[in-house]
């Protein structure tokens, strides 16, 4: 699920969280054999020209009328005109790069229209505003005013055999009873041929799946998956939350799959199944802000590139020259983002560490040090302290290199390796690193990010100057997830690229949201994973 605190107002101000979900009907078929493989990815814009990526649904297979089981759920400012734009793209690659992916059309809307509307259907559009053949995309707007969501484990038993040369390959869908019919609120994965399946655990948002009313319908669908997008409907029930939790109280909940259509036609029919609920608890789900405001520590280190490639510190043209007004862009930078963050770090001392420089007194090259040249105390006090540390290492060390990322990665794991300890969501930690893009120990620098996944840890890499940063948006896992170069996948995506020079003329509220567009969803689903809760229960608001 897709979550962003978006900038400008602070933590007190009128918000309320808000679900998006989105669903397309007749998309351009871009493919020769089949149909489409549809994706809906969500930007925002606040200000200024540039628009910040949100999120990402899921991608649906040979598809021209998808519907979206991952909703966007963002932050909705009632003061701020939010604009959105859902953009939708029909993926062939493994990457989900944009780059490779056929377009099929966009909707450019603001979020209180939709929040006003609650629902709106809109014709897509090509870039050039032309019409996106006959498409359409819906997009259903839902308050989320409770933050409860329930945890599901379920399997299946005897489902009807579809496959000619095979088992059936089942998924479950399901279904919210709204004014407007039944509203798809959960989706789950494929278990490939397999009678008598085991669904991974899962999660529904209590508000998406009942409206909070554990007494309202629900209705579950079984389907057999085929890879053309037209899928075999296995069975059907509808209960209520209510009854499910009563029936799993004891062992497990069972539920006859029926296919009305069977069971008209054959005499002796007795169900296509049945569907199991081992597990059906209502837990409390904790935001960002809960954990922020249950006594969360935010811990910020800030690691600076000085390596060659910066160029001379002496030359006008380097990154590094401080020009007459005490400017350059690695100042910038850290002005920018640092008054970004520091309002999350509770204590403001940031340790602050360089790279890639060879450093006094033995001039050896060094890819991990305080530049404050303090070992035992790296820390500087507040923003103007890691600027004040960074105009006294300047002229004190010589550039040089390779860029190497991991060492850094590495020196703030050990930390988040030690927090791993933790009984509560006591500390998180972020690193920000400063660089002109150019990296060399990429494969070290993967196994680090993929190690660090699986951390309280997240890397924010912005990036300063013109340079080509195909690395770094590489490193950035929204096109698909990072693996080490061993093929080891990360746990969670933890990295947010972001180019300097796009927000210099942008203001700062479109940086900060450009910034911490993506932190605020990763603190949270790593407390979640690890079952970890605030220190401090968060008082209701």
């Amino acid at each position: 699920m897709a979550a962003v605190a978006s900038p400008g107002p602070k933590v007190t101000d009128c918000v309320t969280k808000v679900a998006l979900s989105v669903s397309c009907e007749n998309l351009l078929d871009m493919d020769a054999f089949s149909k489409s493989d549809p994706l809906c990815v969500l930007f925002m814009n606040s200000s200024g020209p540039h628009w910040c990526e949100i999120g990402r649904t899921e991608k649906i297979q040979n598809c021209l009328n998808p519907k979206f089981s991952k909703p966007f759920v963002i932050d909705y400012y009632f003061e701020m005109v939010q604009k959105l734009k859902f953009e939708v793209y029909d993926i062939d690659s493994k990457s989900h790069n944009l780059q490779e992916a056929d377009f099929l059309g966009e909707l450019e809307c603001t979020l209180g229209q939709v929040v006003s509307s609650k629902k709106i259907t809109k014709p897509l559009v090509m870039k050039d505003k032309s019409p996106a053949g006959k498409g359409t995309i819906t997009i259903c707007a839902e308050e989320r005013t409770d933050n409860r969501v329930v945890e599901f484990e379920v399997s299946g038993r005897k489902l009807d055999k579809k496959d000619f040369f095979g088992k059936s390959d089942p998924f479950l869908e399901f279904y919210k009873q709204a004014e407007t019919g039944w509203q798809l609120a959960h989706r789950t994965e494929v278990v490939k041929n397999n009678l008598n399946p085991i669904w991974r655990p899962f999660r529904i948002p209590l508000q998406s799946l009942c409206g909070g009313d554990v007494e309202k319908s629900i209705k579950i669908d079984c389907y057999d998956y085929n890879s053309s997008g037209s899928h075999d409907f296995i069975g059907s029930f509808a209960t209520t939350l209510s009854q499910i939790q009563q029936a799993s109280q004891t062992y497990a909940a069972e539920f006859e799959c029926i296919n009305s259509k069977k069971k008209q036609k054959k005499k002796g029919y007795k169900n296509s199944g049945v569907i199991i609920v081992k597990q059906c608890k209502i837990v409390k789900d904790y935001t960002f802000l809960d954990f922020i405001m249950g006594g969360c520590q935010i811990n910020f280190t800030i690691a600076i590139d000085f390596t060659g490639s910066n160029g001379d510190p002496s030359s006008p043209q380097s990154l590094h020259y401080i020009n007459p007004g005490g400017y350059n862009e690695y100042l910038a930078a850290i002005w920018a983002v640092g008054n970004v963050i520091q309002d999350y770090d509770s204590d403001k001392l940031f340790p602050a560490l360089g790279f890639g420089a060879k450093i006094p007194p033995s001039w050896q090259v060094c890819h991990e040090f305080p530049i404050n040249f303090n070992p035992s105390d790296p820390f500087c006090a507040g923003i103007e302290g890691v600027v004040q540390a960074y105009h006294h290492c300047l002229p004190q060390v010589k550039l040089y290199g390779p860029t190497n990322f991991s060492p850094v990665i590495n020196h703030v794991a050990h930390f988040g390796r030690q927090a791993m300890q933790q009984e509560t969501a006591k500390q998180y930690y972020v690193l920000l690193i400063i660089t002109d893009g150019v990296i060399t120990d990429m494969d070290e620098t993967r196994s680090a990010i993929v190690n660090a996944s699986r951390l309280p840890m997240s890397i924010i890499i912005v990036g300063v100057g013109g340079a080509d940063f195909s690395a770094m948006e590489f490193l950035d896992g929204d096109d698909g997830i990072l693996r080490s170069a061993a093929g080891e996948a990360a746990m969670r995506d933890i990295v947010q690229f972001v180019p300097f020079r796009q927000f210099q003329n942008a203001g700062t509220a479109a940086l900060a949201q450009s910034v911490l567009a993506e932190l605020p969803d990763q603190v949270a689903s790593f407390f979640k994973l690890f079952d970890l809760k605030p220190p401090i229960e968060p008082s209701p608001s």
